[in-house]
């Protein structure tokens, strides 16, 4: 099913919540709605679902416009962040509660509520649990209860808002796996909210990336992560080390050089950053090294510059051992790669 958002905007009270959304949604793709907190992530989510108003614009599923039908209406799946299972009843009734709570007329028969059931906690991995109660259930099993109840009424969208955020980080690791293999079995629309960047890079199909109501970007992990349009998506991706300096005929320099130029700033990721004891050219920065240390297979060095800002530089194992780097020492460095943002949104 697709999904076709045209401005929408949301305000509560004074607050605008957010600001003329256009997207379009393929369907069957899998996409992460990412932002910080107060980005209008979940209000977004929760418009889809039918759970809060829609005041300006539509929203369209497969070319039907569902902004003023009621949430019983949208054949939408929804699962929280924390589950909101019924502690009273099984695993199976859990599952099959959407099902069992339809209109006579509409009711599935036991037999095949069952069956549908069975076959749902087999796609989830979890056969043989069906006579549990969420209590005597992992926050990992539980969620994937939560997303079993989802998918029993056969949703035309599934919508996930934060759905690992309660699980400690090996659980969502393995639950991310499980995801995507789930999603290329099913290859239901879904939308998830995250402000895991990691999570989002990991699982999406594609990334929507947004802020302060707006959406800043959307792409691709990959072209999100290394083509960034703006400022905020640099720096909200990951890492990343800030030179300020000048745009000079065409190329960014350090030097404060008091030409007819545009002050900018330029966006360089800590592997992206080259270390040499010597200083070869007038394009290195000098910076001492303050902090040594190592996470699996990458060194993560922190250095001081004279102006007392900081530079993060990683290092293979490889690369590290060349250089034999000790705390204390003083070395050169400079970008290997770096995307320059002046002011007016403009950038090199």
């Amino acid at each position: 099913m697709t999904i076709e958002i045209q401005n929408i905007s949301k305000k509560y009270g004074n607050f605008q919540a957010l600001h003329d959304i256009n997207l379009h949604i393929p369907s069957g793709e899998l996409v992460a709605l990412l932002g910080p907190s107060g980005s209008g992530k979940t209000t977004l989510l929760r418009m889809i679902a039918g759970l809060e108003s829609v005041e300006d614009g539509i929203i369209l599923v497969d070319n039907e416009n569902v902004a003023s039908l009621h949430i019983n209406q949208r054949d939408v799946g929804f699962v929280f962040q924390h589950y909101a299972l019924f502690k009273h009843l099984t695993v199976f009734d859990n599952i099959a509660f959407g099902l069992q709570v339809r209109p006579k007329h509409k009711r599935p028969s036991a037999q095949t509520i069952a069956a549908k059931v069975d076959e749902l906690l087999a796609l989830v991995k979890l056969e043989g649990f069906a006579k549990r109660y969420p209590a005597q259930l992992s926050g990992g099993q539980r969620q994937r209860v939560a997303l079993a109840r989802a998918l029993a009424v056969e949703p035309k969208i599934l919508l996930l808002d934060e759905p690992f955020g309660a699980l400690d980080a090996k659980v969502r690791k393995e639950l991310r796996r499980w995801l995507r293999k789930l999603h290329n079995d099913i290859h239901v629309t879904t939308l998830f909210v995250t402000h895991d960047q990691e999570e989002a890079l990991d699982v999406a199909d594609r990334i929507v990336i947004m802020n302060k109501g707006k959406v800043e970007q959307v792409g691709a992990p990959a072209e999100v992560y290394e083509s960034p349009v703006s400022p905020f998506v640099y720096d909200f991706l990951g890492n990343v080390n800030l030179f300020r300096g000048r745009v000079i005929d065409g190329q960014f320099s350090f030097s404060n050089q008091a030409e007819t130029t545009n002050e900018a700033v330029g966006y360089v990721r800590p592997h992206h950053i080259k270390i040499e004891r010597e200083k070869t050219s007038d394009a290195v920065i000098s910076a001492t090294i303050t902090f040594i240390h190592t996470i699996g297979p990458i060194w993560h060095i922190e250095m001081r510059r004279d102006d007392d800002t900081y530079i993060e530089v990683e290092l293979n194992k490889e690369e590290f051992l060349l250089l034999n780097l000790q705390v204390g020492e003083n070395v050169y460095v400079s970008p290997k790669e770096m995307k320059v943002f002046i002011p007016e949104d403009f950038s090199i």
